[in-house]
């Protein structure tokens, strides 16, 4: 049972974990060992709530795939228990993620001392430069 809130929890069986060979250096062992965690959560076939389901499903983020499922590749570590733990922490927090509501940008206007500012150094740094060029009698 992974628990993302107080409230909301998701059941093992709806996470599909499987141990794969991790990538990179790693000597004679890693072509031995399947210390790497492949997490795959169906979003749709949940028991989320809608509220999640629909924020989920909204994100722009490369680790869920066009049919509501979400990848996650855990090899930080050495061994298979510590990706597994990563793996559900990563998954937790990617969903206890879209719960937060975050505040609308209000659109401002640079004040006038500032476009002065940005005007005079613009007209000083365009004198720095026409100095550097070639000296006339």
């Amino acid at each position: 049972m992974l628990r993302i809130s107080t409230h909301v929890s998701i059941p093992d069986d709806e996470i599909d974990i499987t141990a794969i060979r991790a990538q990179g250096a790693g000597g004679q062992n890693v072509n031995k060992v399947s210390s790497a965690i492949h997490l795959r959560f169906d979003i749709h076939n949940s028991t989320l709530p809608d509220f999640y389901k629909t924020r989920l499903l909204k994100l722009s983020d490369s680790r869920i795939s066009k049919d509501g499922v979400i990848v996650i590749k855990a090899q930080r570590f050495r061994t298979q228990d510590k990706n597994r733990e990563d793996a559900l922490n990563r998954l937790a927090e990617l969903i206890y993620s879209v719960t937060k509501v975050h505040k609308k940008r209000v659109a401002t206007k640079p004040t006038r001392a500032s476009k002065e500012r940005r005007l005079k150094s613009k007209a000083k740094r365009s004198n720095v430069k026409s100095m550097r060029g070639r000296v006339y009698d």
